[in-house]
C-alpha cells in the first residue's frame, strides 16, 4: 500500500503566534485519526511567521477517508487557523508514494 502525503503551507499574521500554537497544539491532539502515521508542523526557515503541516497516511483509502471526517471540533480549529493566515498564502500538495520503485 503507497503511503500519501498532504501538506499545507501558509503565513500566519503578524502578532498571533501564540494563538497560533494554541490551535495547532489542540489540533494535534484531536487527530488520532486511523491511518494518520504522523502530524507535525515545521517553521518555514528564513521566512517568519510561514508554517507547514504534513500530514502522512499509510495509504489514499486512509487519506481519503480522513477528508470525509465531519468531526465538529475538528472544523472549528481548522476555521481558527484559517482566519490566523494571511490571504492567498495558503498551498497545499498531495504526493502519492510510488510503490513500484
Amino acid at each position: 500500500m503507497a503511503k500519501v502525503i498532504f501538506s499545507i503551507q501558509y503565513e500566519i499574521n503578524s502578532g498571533k503566534k501564540e494563538e497560533y500554537f494554541s490551535v495547532v497544539k489542540e489540533l494535534k491532539n484531536l487527530l488520532k485519526a486511523e491511518g494518520l502515521e504522523n502530524y507535525s508542523v515545521y517553521e518555514v526557515k528564513g521566512k517568519p511567521n510561514n508554517y507547514q503541516e504534513i500530514y502522512t497516511f499509510s495509504s489514499s483509502e486512509a487519506f481519503d477517508k480522513f477528508d470525509d471526517n465531519q468531526d465538529e471540533r475538528l472544523n472549528i480549529l481548522i476555521n481558527k487557523l484559517n482566519d490566523l493566515t494571511n490571504a492567498n498564502s495558503t498551498k497545499y500538495s498531495t504526493l502519492y508514494e510510488i510503490s513500484e520503485i
